[in-house]
């Protein structure tokens, strides 16, 4: 097995803009599932004490924050 030096780490997942979000503001996803955003709205929402909604929008996934 080779040990590689220089190798450079990449780049934190791209997070969603959920803590910058006002009531009626949205965001488009364009890759990954419904569910998977779901979901994730889902976690998001109960860890911020917000409520967001999706629907399938272009190829992709539109979400918006809701209260």
């Amino acid at each position: 097995m080779e040990v590689d030096k220089g190798v450079p780490i990449p780049e934190a997942r791209k997070k969603y803009p959920y803590r910058e979000m006002s009531v009626g503001d949205s965001f488009f996803v364009d890759s990954g599932g419904i569910q998977n955003v779901c979901n994730q709205n889902y976690r998001m929402g109960k860890k911020l004490g917000m409520s967001f909604i999706a629907r399938k929008e272009n190829g992709g996934v539109r979400v918006w924050r809701t209260a």
